[in-house]
C-alpha cells in the first residue's frame, strides 16, 4: 500500500541523547547496530551525552564541511541521487554544502583502537541497565496514558502493547531522550568519513539513509536542517532512520500527516507495524517455554534468523517446560533457534529458544542482548509483583 506523505515540520530542541538507537556498542551479543529501524546503528548502554566541540581528528574534512560539493564523491553522490530519484541537484549540493562534520559522531561510532582493552560482555549487566526501577515505572505510566494508541495498535499488527512500550522505553526512555545531533551532520558525517576504512559496507548504508533524508527534506516531509537525533542519525520517539521513515511509519489516523517527533500514537503504530514487516507473528510468544538440554550451547549459531524447529529440538533433547501442553502451541510450527546470552568474564551464557519474533526485534537492532532486554522489560512492565 502506497501513502502519500507530509510531514509536519518541528523545531525541537531535546537536550539528551537518544536511548538505545544513539548509543556505543558496548555490552552486545554480535553486533549490535541500529538496523534501521532500519538498521543502522551502533547499540549499548545509555548515554546522556550531546554534540560536544571535540578537535578536529587528523583527516577531517577541510573547513569541517562534511559534505562540501567541492569533494568529488559528494558531487557523485548528489549526480546520482538526483538522477536516481528525480530531484534538483543543485538542491541537493545546496543541502550538502549545509551539512558539518562532526568529530564527536565519528569518535562516537569509531570501533575500540587497536591495543585498547575491550568491556567484556556481560548479559546482566546490560540488563540490568534497561530494566531499572525507573524505566519500569515510567513503562508502566507510558502504557497507561497510551493505552488507547496500543491497544489499536495490538489490535491491528498482533504485536503486544507492552512489546512496544517496552522498545520505545529503552529507544528514547519513552520519548525523553530523542538526541540532540543534528541528523544532516551525524549522517553526512558517517557517509564520506566513516572512521572505520575496514567497514566499506557501514559507510554505505549510512550513504543510503543520508539519501532518504535528502529526499525526505526536498519533498516537504521533514526539514533536514533542524531535525535533531541520534549520534547515528536515528530520529524521533521510535529512533526510526531516515530509511525506515520512508518504508515503515504509519499514521495512527489515516491522516497524509505522520509525526515521529511529538506525536505518540505515530510512533507507537510505526513501531509495530516495523515489526510485523521484519517478520513479527501474531499469537507466538517471543521465547518458546521449553528446557534445553545440557548440551544446547552447540546449537547457537549467532545468526539473526532461526535454523532449526521444534522437531529437531526434540531429538536434541529439549522437552517442553512444565505445565506446557502440545495443543495450541503454534510456535512448534516455525523456525527456531537457540541463542546465548553471554558472561564473558565468567565464561558462561543463558541460553533461550527464540521464535521468528525474537529475530524480528533484533531487526530493530541487531543484538541478542536488545531483543532479550526488550522481552524481558515487556514482561516486567505487566508483571505486577
Amino acid at each position: 500500500m502506497s501513502i502519500s506523505w507530509r510531514f509536519v515540520q518541528i523545531i525541537l530542541a531535546v537536550t539528551l541523547l537518544g536511548g538505545c538507537a544513539s548509543q556505543s556498542n558496548s555490552s552486545s551479543t554480535g553486533n549490535e547496530n541500529k538496523p534501521g529501524s532500519g538498521s543502522s546503528q551502533t547499540s549499548g548502554q545509555s548515554s546522556s551525552s550531546s554534540e560536544q566541540a571535540d578537535p578536529m581528528p587528523p583527516g577531517a574534512p577541510p573547513g569541517g564541511l562534511a559534505a562540501s560539493s567541492q569533494r568529488p564523491e559528494v558531487r557523485k553522490f548528489a549526480k546520482d541521487l538526483a538522477s536516481a530519484r528525480n530531484l534538483s541537484e543543485p538542491k541537493i549540493l545546496k543541502l550538502l554544502d549545509e551539512a558539518r562534520y562532526s568529530a564527536t559522531v565519528a569518535r562516537l561510532i569509531a570501533p575500540v583502537a587497536t591495543g585498547q582493552p575491550r568491556v567484556p560482555r556481560s548479559w546482566q549487566t546490560y540488563r540490568g541497565r534497561r530494566l531499572d526501577p525507573i524505566t519500569i515505572s515510567q513503562g508502566r505510566e507510558f502504557m497507561k496514558a497510551n493505552a488507547a494508541a496500543l491497544d489499536r495498535a495490538e489490535q491491528r499488527y498482533g504485536v503486544p502493547q507492552q512489546i512496544i512500550a517496552a522498545l520505545i522505553g529503552v529507544e528514547t526512555l519513552y520519548g525523553k531522550n530523542m538526541g540532540n545531533f543534528r541528523a544532516l551532520d551525524a549522517l553526512a558525517t558517517l557517509a564520506f568519513d566513516y572512521p572505520d576504512p575496514s567497514r566499506p559496507e557501514r559507510a554505505e548504508m549510512f550513504r543510503n539513509n543520508l539519501a532518504d533524508l535528502i529526499e525526505l527534506d526536498l519533498t516537504g516531509k521533514i526539514n533536514a536542517r533542524v531535525l535533531k537525533g541520534s549520534y547515528a542519525g536515528a530520529v524521533g520517539i521510535p529512533q526510526f532512520m531516515p530509511s525506515s521513515i520512508k518504508r515503515f511509519a504509519v499514521s495512527a489516523s489515516g491522516t497524509l500527516e505522520i509525526d515521529l517527533i511529538t506525536n505518540r500514537a505515530d510512533a507507537i503504530m510505526s513501531v509495530a507495524n516495523y515489526l510485523v514487516e521484519h517478520g513479527w507473528l501474531r499469537g507466538i510468544p517471543v521465547f518458546a517455554p521449553v528446557i534445553l538440554p545440557a548440551d544446547a550451547a552447540k546449537l547457537v549459531d549467532g545468526g539473526l534468523k532461526p535454523t532449526t524447529d521444534w522437531p529437531q529440538l526434540k531429538a536434541a533433547g529439549a522437552t517442553l517446560s512444565p505445565n506446557q501442553s502440545a495443543v495450541n502451541q503454534s510456535w512448534m510450527r516455525g523456525g527456531l533457534g537457540v541463542i546465548d546470552l553471554v558472561e564473558e568474564a565468567q565464561g558462561k551464557s543463558e541460553l533461550r529458544t527464540a521464535t521468528p519474533n525474537f529475530f524480528a526485534i533484533t531487526m530493530y537492532n541487531r543484538s541478542y542482548f536488545y531483543a532479550a532486554a526488550i522481552t524481558d522489560l515487556a514482561a516486567a512492565l505487566v508483571n505486577n509483583k
